[in-house]
């Protein structure tokens, strides 16, 4: 049955807007401009700041975790913190064990309560025009590349890739080995240049594991905005923070790592699944995220 949501205060870049939305079959069917002439059931939200679900980046989800371990982990590190929609990749070290990677941690997710994305993660040799043939034709959503040695890039026909990748074009992200971290600013600054020089579908920073993930990096990805977003044909996916002076001028990050003890009430999808510092399971109601098109929607 459709209902309105009033009175909206929505943060977007560390501004709230006031806002009123239709809802309708669990997605943000209107933004509406007036509701007086609606005679449908109407909820009142000037009490809060409404923000859209988080997508954070997970890496430490294994094959191995049980479904008790695993439980807990979406628990404490995600639904308790707002987040309904989890980030992970797969290490693939061969061309040929590609979709047994993807298909075993898609195991992993079956009694998930929050929808995942599954990418994954190569060293750099692995980065080859069939290689990526096949992960245009499986629609791989995101490849992290695994950078060692700046000077190894200049090898890789960039042309040959640019065109295996078209037209799907799921960006490459890079990820510095640990060994190289004292490195990593040097090596970073030559993996932008070298992927905007040769126009290759990419993010140009590592991406931070378990904090939300931005709006364009989720839109490089094909993540926005059916993913945190709250517009229209969206998902019905929000997070209610009580309101406060000290969070009127902060943005999501903020609100997520330093003022999580206001988060009153997390909804996925138009079902309700934490409330206060209660998190209500329910297995299996998380979805595969399969992207079609990535980098569609212009920020």
């Amino acid at each position: 049955m459709p209902y309105i949501i009033e009175n909206a205060n929505i943060l977007k870049d560390k501004e709230l807007t006031v806002n009123t939305l239709l809802v309708q079959e669990d997605k943000v069917s209107a933004i509406l401009t007036r509701s007086k002439h609606y005679r449908f059931f109407k909820m009142n939200l000037e009490p809060f700041i409404m923000t859209p679900t988080f997508v954070l980046l997970n890496s430490k989800i294994s094959p191995k975790d049980s479904f008790q371990e695993m439980k807990q982990i979406l628990k404490d590190q995600f639904l308790s913190k707002g987040c309904t929609t989890i980030f992970t990749y797969v290490p693939v070290s061969f061309e040929n064990e590609l979709m047994e990677k993807v298909k075993e941690m898609q195991t992993v997710f079956m009694s998930s309560p929050i929808d995942y994305i599954i990418g994954i993660k190569i060293p750099l040799r692995l980065l080859t025009p069939s290689f990526l043939r096949k992960c245009k034709k499986e629609k791989i959503p995101a490849i992290f590349v695994e950078i060692e040695d700046q000077d190894v890039l200049s090898d890789i026909p960039w042309g040959w890739i640019r065109e295996a990748m078209f037209p799907y074009n799921c960006p490459l992200i890079p990820l510095i080995s640990s060994s190289k971290k004292k490195e990593a600013k040097a090596l970073l600054s030559n993996w932008k240049h070298t992927m905007v020089q040769e126009k290759i579908p990419a993010v140009y920073e590592e991406i931070q594991e378990n904090t939300p993930i931005s709006k364009f990096i989720l839109n490089k990805i094909g993540l926005y905005p059916q993913k945190s977003s709250l517009m229209n044909g969206t998902e019905l996916s929000y997070n209610l923070y009580f309101k406060a002076r000290e969070i009127k001028n902060v943005d999501w990050s903020d609100l997520f790592h330093y003022h999580s003890d206001r988060l009153v009430i997390t909804v996925h999808k138009g079902k309700i699944v934490r409330t206060l510092n209660e998190v209500l399971f329910k297995p299996g109601y998380g979805d595969h995220v399969m992207v079609q098109t990535p980098s569609y929607f212009s920020l």
